[in-house]
């Protein structure tokens, strides 16, 4: 049975709303639907504050409540279709506060910010939710601005660590991750990319949320080459630092240098 929320948002003087709908929402006791509901509602108004409203009007929720589960959202996914939905594996007894203070659905939600992506373009579209999901948690006071320096510098920790033994160039292997599990130098590695992004763009007044803003309210399509995407983000930046640091990162087959001092400058 499905479920419909409405979620409305205030920007510029313009209201946007946004449909949630739920499916298999009834399988949960009663406690556990207004806690779900609750979470998904209030997830989706702190992505929206960072980086924007969704440009798509319903957003189907595809819930599978787990029995057993050792932390709230064990797995989750996109589902790309029209419009694009998620697909969120929970357990059924988690309250509240664990769902609010967990990463997965920042993650999945920073991800319909963006259109899909080739397999080898997978590091840019998995880089900017590993590093988005951290940013729409410090925005909104889930984590502070040293747990978020901390949880950055963690993951680039392990991207260095598996860089180790997967040296193809990140394009190859972006496409290869989950036969070789190489999502750690995959992930992050994407995420380093939009962190040097960020850092590149506050030296022209700008951030990456506000031309992801730009994007989605203009030109985000469903599907897109990882070429074209990072031109339109040049083009509403009126820069070059996408094309740049995409000729630096595509075929490298290292990991970039990237200082605690750099990320407290976020």
């Amino acid at each position: 049975m499905k479920y419909i929320v409405l979620i409305f948002l205030l920007t510029a003087l313009k209201v946007h709303s946004i449909e949630l709908v739920f499916y298999d929402l009834d399988s949960l006791s009663l406690d556990g639907q207004k806690t779900v509901s609750t979470w998904v509602k209030r997830s989706l108004k702190k992505t929206q504050n960072t980086l924007g409203p969704l440009q798509q009007i319903t957003l189907p929720i595809y819930l599978k409540p787990q029995y057993i589960a050792f932390e709230p959202v064990p797995w989750a996914s996109v589902k790309r279709n029209n419009p694009d939905g998620l697909e969120l594996h929970i357990d059924r007894y988690a309250n509240l506060n664990a769902f609010t203070k967990d990463w997965t659905l920042y993650h999945e939600l920073s991800h319909l910010y963006l259109p899909l992506l080739p397999y080898t373009g997978f590091w840019l579209s998995e880089g900017f939710a590993s590093y988005m999901q951290n940013v729409i948690m410090r925005d909104s006071g889930i984590i502070s601005q040293a747990q978020f320096i901390q949880r950055l510098n963690a993951g680039f920790e392990r991207a260095r660590l598996q860089t180790k033994t997967k040296q193809q160039p990140l394009n190859e292997l972006s496409s290869d991750m989950w036969r070789q599990r190489a999502q750690q130098r995959v992930y992050w590695t994407g995420a380093a990319f939009f962190v040097e992004a960020d850092l590149a763009l506050q030296k022209q007044g700008l951030s990456l949320a506000s031309v992801i803003k730009r994007y989605q309210a203009c030109c985000r399509t469903a599907r897109s080459s990882a070429k074209t995407f990072i031109k339109e983000l040049d083009k509403l930046s009126r820069s070059s630092v996408f094309t740049t640091l995409y000729a630096k990162y595509n075929t490298r087959t290292d990991f970039p240098a990237v200082t605690k001092t750099q990320l407290n400058k976020l």
